[in-house]
């Protein structure tokens, strides 16, 4: 495996004729809401490989992390996710540059020091889950 270059037929492992089991069903870029910015030829990159899982129809989507970390608002009460202007920003920001519709960007926050679950935590992880899921199932029907 190279990760900086494509796959090519002369490879080794390369699969000319890939069973449903074998072929990606959704794509999923995961980022951090709390980097500032990042590096223009990673946006780039993920720009193509999105663009390229588009031309093979592969659904796509983007799970946002972190954003009580890059937000106070979010922080104080997770339910002001969808309030947040910063958040919002950024969600607009990465579509611009990538692609993925914001409809298709899910803000999630990462369990890091609890101990407990925490139901507005929850909600967050699993919708975006769900909807992976649902991508999924999509792409198969298709096939």
């Amino acid at each position: 495996f190279n990760p900086v270059a494509p796959i090519s037929q002369h490879d080794p492992g390369y699969n000319p004729t890939p069973s449903a089991d074998d072929k990606v069903h959704v794509l999923v870029c995961v980022m951090s809401a709390n980097t500032p910015q990042m590096n223009s030829s990673v946006l780039e990159k993920m720009k193509s490989v999105r663009e390229t899982a588009s031309d093979l129809g592969i659904p796509q989507m983007a799970m946002m992390t972190h954003i009580d970390e890059a937000c106070g608002e979010i922080e104080k009460d997770l339910r002001n996710v969808y309030k947040s202007k910063y958040l919002k920003k950024k969600m607009k920001d990465f579509s611009a540059t990538v692609g993925i519709p914001m409809n298709c960007i899910f803000p999630v926050k990462n369990y890091s020091e609890e101990i407990d679950l925490n139901d507005d935590v929850d909600i967050l992880i699993l919708s975006a889950l769900k909807i992976m899921i649902n991508f999924g199932d999509d792409f198969i029907e298709k096939i």
